[in-house]
């Protein structure tokens, strides 16, 4: 059985340790690489726009150490947010923040929809104004809720996201092993965009597409595979996942094996 870990770099190496352990081949196929973006005037408004912000949503262990090193430069003291009360989108983001001495709320599933059933966000018309430090393209479903609900949203662009350069190569080396060995791979998704960088490279290889089984992050982006399978009349199998803890990834696995 082989695996293919899609995360970024810095953040595959426990999985990919988790299933080894267990007897499973992975492949390293980083989709999504994070650089950040420069801290500019516009970052300095909004982080002086904390002071009256009620919820900060981090996305990513990244959002974290990014926003972190420029809330120090833009003035504004730590101790100044203590009234703020901070969401996670994960365990490994909720970690990264109590570093820094944060404690987060951190949804049952580790989504947009997922942090949107928080019971704080029950309470909508008590919330005014609500902050999110997260990359470009990310979490936009979340924020359209927030503005549809007239909460005012501070939109911290914090990286950019963008396949690797080396990934191509990569994903060459994989056609070629699976072009000598055709098999099942199983594969986690956790973002649109890493889901749209993997169509782009299987484009003119769809019998690869095809021969994995997806583990997906949430309901919604359950349902753009869903979507994107139907469209183009593709035969792959995809299965929930509730978040990336490579526990549960190697639960599920064993679990639909089990089913098999």
């Amino acid at each position: 059985m082989q695996f293919i870990n899609t995360r970024p770099a810095d953040r595959a190496q426990a999985l990919t340790e988790c299933l080894v352990r267990s007897g499973i081949q992975v492949v390293d196929l980083p989709l999504l690489e994070l650089k950040a973006f420069p801290y500019t005037e516009k970052l300095q408004q909004l982080y002086a726009q904390l002071l009256e912000t009620q919820i900060i949503v981090v996305v990513s262990p990244t959002a974290v150490n990014i926003g972190m090193q420029y809330l120090q430069q833009s003035g504004v003291l730590q101790s100044q947010l203590d009234h703020i009360q901070w969401i996670a989108v994960g365990q490994t983001t909720a970690q990264s923040l109590e570093i820094y001495g944060i404690q987060s709320l951190i949804p049952a599933v580790e989504s947009s929809e997922g942090m949107l059933s928080l019971p704080i966000f029950q309470d909508l018309p008590h919330l005014k104004k609500i902050a999110f430090w997260r990359g470009e393209g990310g979490r936009q479903f979340m924020m359209q809720h927030c503005l549809d609900h007239h909460i005012e949203v501070l939109n911290f662009l914090l990286y950019e996201r963008y396949c690797p350069e080396s990934t191509e190569a990569k994903f060459s080396q994989l056609v070629a092993t699976f072009s000598k060995n055709p098999q099942i791979y199983w594969m986690c998704v956790s973002s649109e965009a890493s889901w749209k960088n993997w169509l782009s490279l299987c484009r003119e290889h769809p019998c690869l597409l095809q021969s994995c089984h997806y583990l997906v992050l949430g309901e919604r982006l359950y349902q753009v595979l869903q979507h994107d399978k139907n469209n183009a009349q593709y035969h792959f199998k995809l299965s929930k996942i509730l978040n990336l803890q490579p526990n549960t990834v190697l639960e599920k696995i064993a679990e639909l094996q089990r089913e098999l």
